[in-house]
């Protein structure tokens, strides 16, 4: 159908908070849209396909090592994001590199999350705590977190949306984590979401 909700699937690895943050702003009802069409995860006890189970979400598992290369797997993927429908895939804390050729087939309809104010802190090998660890190694009093388009170069793409968070005097790299997560990834990518459905259902009319 034309005007049918736009068909979002989120590949995940591991706890999938941001995954919660955007199932709870569609629960909300702020994502008139988009759907969350299935969860794929690289990692067979990664909780965020419970999140996906508890609202009825199809939840996926493909592993690496099921797969005879890095181009099989991505082959695999992409299969199984089309028998789903999918117009749009955001990542949320999936911790595999994807090629240029596999993002090629969602250009402009990738996104990502990242937990710094890119370009600081980004690219290849900064992920997870490490970019918070190098934040207060490095001493900046902001942070933060970027939403994007991705692409072929890890990071790399087209910055849609970004908060700034101040860092503490005090903090760990957990409790920036915590706050990062809590004052910009949890508001941003949501909307960013919502917003890219919004106007991919909207060149659909």
């Amino acid at each position: 159908m034309r005007d049918s909700k736009v068909r979002v699937a989120v590949l995940v690895s591991g706890g999938g908070t941001n995954l919660q943050a955007i199932l709870d702003y569609i629960e909300a009802g702020k994502m008139p849209d988009g759907e969350i069409c299935a969860v794929v995860s690289d990692n067979a006890d990664a909780y965020a396909l419970e999140r996906a189970k508890k609202h009825n979400i199809p939840a996926l598992t493909l592993l690496r090592k099921d797969c005879d290369s890095k181009e099989d797997y991505e082959n695999k993927l992409l299969a199984l994001l089309r028998d789903h429908g999918t117009e749009v895939v955001v990542l949320a804390g999936f911790m595999r590199i994807l090629s240029g050729e596999f993002v090629s087939n969602f250009e402009d309809r990738m996104i990502n999350v990242h937990p710094s104010l890119i370009p600081s802190f980004c690219g290849k090998g900064f992920y997870g705590l490490h970019v918070h660890e190098k934040a207060l190694e490095y001493g900046v009093k902001v942070t933060g977190a970027t939403v994007h388009f991705v692409n072929s170069i890890p990071d790399g793409g087209q910055i849609i949306a970004q908060k700034a968070v101040r860092v503490h005097k005090n903090d760990t790299p957990e409790t920036l984590q915590r706050r990062v997560m809590e004052q910009a990834e949890w508001k941003i990518f949501p909307k960013a979401v919502s917003d890219l459905c919004r106007k991919i259902r909207k060149g659909k009319k």
